[in-house]
């Protein structure tokens, strides 16, 4: 089944079979909505989903120009995390059937945090679980007031492994072990607190009206600088700041004002005019 896409003009193909699970919606500036389609479950994870948010995320890799992408869920619903009928199928299957189920969801998650693009989740209603978790994948995490939260794992004898290494990056190892070791259910204010959220607005017509916005803020960024610069975040962190790292940051900064994107956006500035990336 075909994602509807908005515009032609972004080229973003078609998934999977599965896609009716995860539809992709783009418009002619390059904002693309990824949308979780299982209201009936409250967007809960089973393996099809999960293999159709897999499709997604390498089809959103390489589609060319777009540069923002929208995570959000069908129904009023972020995810609810963990399918009941999956968890229970998966309680009959071998450790390694659940490890082979397992590495499924940590490759998708992956390529969501590769993606080049900016990432945005849009939260209403539950993120839990691994709704959670893709919330801390995402370089933005925009909730509505009412929205709730929790690493609930642990109230049906798990553990939160396969998100752990986002959730810990964005909200930091003391406060991680805390949710992860109580399943505690908290708003958003408090997520937003402790970093997992971004920023926290009224409803879901306010997440909409924050998703024109930063689909609005990014066409002044240069695509690839946006990727570099997401790279460059993840190579920098937690290292000491020794003559390595000074002379890997000076490579960087030098390489792109020798490049395309940095010629053409000092002219830019220079001339008084916008650059060529700049749609509007």
């Amino acid at each position: 089944m075909p994602n509807p896409i908005a515009d032609p003009l972004v080229e973003v193909p078609d998934t999977s079979p599965t896609s009716d699970l995860v539809r992709i919606e783009a418009t002619q500036q390059g904002a693309a909505t990824v949308v979780l389609n299982r209201p009936h479950r409250k967007n809960a994870f089973d393996f099809d989903l999960i293999s159709a948010m897999d499709d997604a995320f390498e089809t959103l890799r390489g589609a060319e120009g777009v540069r923002v992408v929208f995570l959000r869920g069908a129904g009023g619903t972020f995810s609810a995390g963990a399918d009941l009928d999956w968890m229970r199928e998966a309680a009959d299957q071998t450790e390694a059937d659940n490890r082979e189920d397992a590495m499924a969801m940590a490759v998708m998650m992956k390529k969501l945090w590769d993606l080049p693009q900016l990432t945005v989740a849009l939260v209403e209603g539950a993120a839990f679980g691994g709704g959670a978790g893709l919330a801390a994948i995402c370089d933005l995490a925009i909730a509505s007031r009412d929205a709730k939260f929790s690493f609930s794992e642990v109230r049906l004898g798990l553990i939160p492994a396969v998100i752990s290494p986002y959730v810990v990056a964005a909200i930091g190892v003391r406060q991680a072990r805390a949710l992860f070791a109580t399943g505690q259910v908290f708003d958003a204010a408090f997520a937003e607190k402790i970093g997992l959220v971004s920023e926290v607005v009224a409803d879901a017509a306010a997440l909409t009206a924050a998703h024109d916005r930063i689909a609005r803020e990014v066409l002044a960024c240069a695509p690839g600088a946006m990727a570099d610069a997401k790279r460059l975040a993840a190579e920098v962190a937690f290292r000491d700041i020794d003559h390595e790292l000074l002379e890997l940051t000076a490579r960087r900064i030098a390489a792109t004002r020798v490049g395309e994107e940095g010629q053409e956006g000092v002219r830019a500035f220079l001339e008084r005019r916008k650059p060529a990336w700049a749609t509007l």
